[in-house]
């Protein structure tokens, strides 16, 4: 597909655009104003609805493998998850997911 620059460069500004307009609706025209509750209630669930659908793929399919089952990785989301349940510290869990993948990459699994 050959696509001509000023066609390519009307799509990213159309992009752009678009992406400005929806951060503007949200936080310029209602950025001084106090959401409602039902609002805040429900972004408060944002990250934990988006989080596994990012991570999920890099356990259960990684590219490092070709998109098969590493027991490495999903062990390392394990214990992350574990250590930052038990331990409500991100950057605790973070480095034990950290040293597990290391850890069991190195010793050949």
């Amino acid at each position: 597909m050959n696509v001509s620059p000023t066609t390519l460069w009307m799509i990213i500004a159309g992009l752009a655009f678009g992406s400005w307009l929806l951060r503007f609706s949200f936080l310029g025209i209602i950025g001084n104003k106090e959401l409602p509750e039902w609002a805040k209630r429900h972004l408060r669930y944002t990250v934990v609805a988006v989080m596994p659908g990012i991570i999920a793929p890099l356990v259960f399919m990684p590219r490092a493998t070709g998109g098969v089952f590493d027991l490495p990785r999903f062990v390392a989301a394990a214990v992350t998850l574990a250590v930052g349940v038990w331990s409500r510290n991100l950057l605790i869990a973070i480095g034990a997911g950290a040293v597990t993948l290391y850890s069991m990459l190195n010793m050949g699994f």
